[in-house]
């Protein structure tokens, strides 16, 4: 009843009706393994060429032991391979450190270069999305130049035209661990081109004891610890106001303490006057016969001292008008330094609305004129959201220590300080490992610097009091 079809056919009928698919298969070209092989040798050439082209020095001295050899023998090129060897051994043993400075950290960069970032840099690009593809072309950004320091890769790179610095800020995670680091860090050098910063390990890892009074007087930026690239941390607190924000146990003590062990000498010597507020009856307690009459604790206290400098800095405006712009520490007139320890429980947690509003009215006087005259603030809280702290602007510069929330870090440090690599939110919690890392953004510069505060233990603070304990000076009346 039923004529069976032949397979052709009946394959040809099932493939046309309308509920199958047709499936397009494209013609497969087999490229002759001879071309195959002259392409790869031809690659093979280029990528030696370009590596003789770019790395002149390293390639001759690479090659110089075979030269040797082939001219003359065996024997001198084995004298040759070793003299290179043992030479800069030698070398690295007897002076480590100017070994490392022109031969070890360059040696590391070239193996870097070719072995992490040329090796990975078009997948990392293309899947990070900061490759292009335009008419069937793609296009990569370029990379330059890679040099290393004891404890970073410095990479920079050539951007597309028409890329912004945010589309790498906001893909600095898929770069960390696209090239195998812990973090990754933009910075500006010049138009159109970035500086890649690649932590190998970290630097700050082991506290630091409490630094040595220095023996100059002086108002200039006081150090009170090491950044992450191993230079001196030094604190701009003349002509400048800071703002410390970070959560419990963070280490906003080392940061305070540490700005007046540094300031101790010029104390005594009349040049500068350290004002503390202590509403928390906690930090600066401790120390508080450094201060003498210039300590504060009560919501009360708090509020007439701060009305104190402000009369103070609108008397010597008063006296600077028309005749000087900047201030010059002297004994008439010393650099004043207002220290509170936290800022919030004045002005969101104090329950008397009247001393609230004395308190933020004196803090944006002095914020906003007391630079010039020579009165600085030097104010810390945990909470920077801005109903605690409505005049955190006011700060030219500004610290983070660590923080709970990663919107924090842009709160403290300014729009897009964390896409830039300010991680105050990955901080350790342990004392051990974290306290008192912070990140910093200069008033100058929009680029956070990682640095770590010393310790300064309740035995380091006894003995500032045994040694600088202050005269009591009588304060200024307020009207």
């Amino acid at each position: 009843m039923f004529k069976k079809l032949p397979g052709d056919e009946a394959q040809r009928l099932v493939s046309t009706t309308p509920d199958t698919a047709v499936i397009f298969r494209p013609a497969v070209v087999r490229t002759p393994a001879l071309v195959t092989l002259v392409v790869f040798a031809w690659r093979l050439l280029a990528g030696l060429v370009r590596l003789i082209w770019r790395h002149p020095i390293a390639s001759a001295v690479t090659a110089l032991p075979g030269v040797i050899w082939t001219v003359y023998g065996w024997p001198y090129g084995l004298a040759t391979a070793a003299l290179l060897l043992t030479g800069p051994t030698g070398w690295a043993l007897v002076h480590r450190a100017s070994f490392l400075r022109l031969i070890g950290w360059r040696l590391l960069a070239f193996w870097r270069l070719i072995w992490v970032y040329r090796r990975h840099w078009q997948p990392v690009m293309t899947i990070s999305g900061l490759a292009r593809q335009v008419s069937g072309r793609d296009y990569l950004p370029h990379l330059l130049a890679v040099s290393c320091t004891s404890w970073a890769d410095l990479v920079t790179v050539k951007i597309l035209t028409g890329q912004a610095v945010t589309d790498w800020a906001d893909r600095t995670e898929h770069l960390a661990h696209g090239f195998g680091a812990a973090s990754c860090r933009v910075t500006i050098t010049r138009s159109g081109r970035l500086l890649l910063t690649f932590p190998r390990r970290d630097p700050l890892a082991v506290p630091l004891p409490a630094l040595p009074i220095p023996a100059v007087t002086s108002v200039r930026p006081v150090e009170i610890g090491r950044r992450e690239d191993g230079t001196p941390w030094r604190l701009k607190v003349h002509g400048t106001h800071v703002l410390v924000a970070g959560a419990t146990g963070s280490g906003k003590g080392s940061i305070i303490w540490s700005a007046i062990r540094g300031l101790l000498p010029t104390v005594r010597a009349g040049l500068a006057e350290i004002w503390a507020l202590d509403p928390k009856l906690m930090e600066l307690s401790f120390g508080r016969d450094l201060f003498g009459d210039r300590y504060a604790a009560s919501p009360e206290a708090c509020v007439g001292l701060l009305e104190a400098a402000v009369k103070v800095m609108q008397e010597r405006a008063g006296r600077f008008a028309g005749v000087r712009r900047n201030h010059v520490p002297t004994v008439e007139d010393p650099f004043v330094l207002v220290v509170v320890d936290e800022v919030a429980f004045l002005t969101a947690y104090q329950p008397d609305k009247g001393l609230r509003v004395r308190t933020i009215a004196a803090l944006a006087t002095l914020t906003t004129q007391g630079r010039a005259v020579g009165v600085g603030v030097l104010a810390a809280l945990q909470d920077p959201r801005k109903d605690v702290l409505t005049i955190r602007n006011l700060f030219p510069d500004k610290i983070a220590l660590r923080l709970d929330e990663s919107e924090q870090v842009d709160m403290v440090l300014g729009d897009g300080a964390r896409d830039r690599g300010a991680l105050a939110d990955h901080i350790s919690p342990i004392p051990e490992q974290g306290a008192g890392i912070a990140y910093v953004r200069l008033e100058t510069s929009p680029d956070p610097i990682r640095a770590r505060a010393a310790y300064v233990s309740d035995d380091d603070i006894r003995d500032m009091v045994a040694v600088f304990g202050a005269d009591t000076l009588p304060l200024p009346e307020v009207a």
